[in-house]
């Protein structure tokens, strides 16, 4: 099984809203195989509290505003690491110092990744 059409957009989505508010290494994983009902999760550092909840914002309006439900939020108030959880795609944004006492590379270490891409395609002029 591989991730779906609908959450690789999400995470195009999310990731671009990740990038603008200076979300740093950006990592997505499919995750389809082992947890059927998620298909990526999208791993961001922010360098401070603020930063984190910024990025949480930015990406969960960024979702919403394409017609995505967000079905859980965690983490917001102490912005150490926030979990958005949009069904298909779940958003990890981090503090550095979490991102690396956590590992969620390496409990996924045998999960593909999926490329991610920060700038949005060029529209097709008519």
């Amino acid at each position: 099984m591989t991730a779906t059409e609908n959450g690789r957009q999400m995470l195009q989505i999310a990731a671009r809203a990740a990038d603008k508010l200076g979300g740093e290494d950006l990592v997505a994983l499919d995750v389809s195989e082992p947890l059927p009902l998620v298909d990526v999760f999208l791993l961001v550092t922010g360098r401070s509290e603020r930063n984190v909840a910024a990025i949480a914002d930015e990406v969960e309006d960024r979702l919403l505003e394409a017609g995505h439900k967000r079905l859980r939020r965690e983490g917001r108030q102490e912005a150490r690491w926030v979990l958005l959880d949009f069904g298909d795609l779940i958003v990890h944004v981090f503090h550095p110092d979490e991102r690396t006492y956590y590992g969620l590379e390496r409990l996924w270490k045998d999960c593909p990744t999926v490329p991610v891409e920060l700038t949005a395609p060029a529209e097709v002029e008519a």
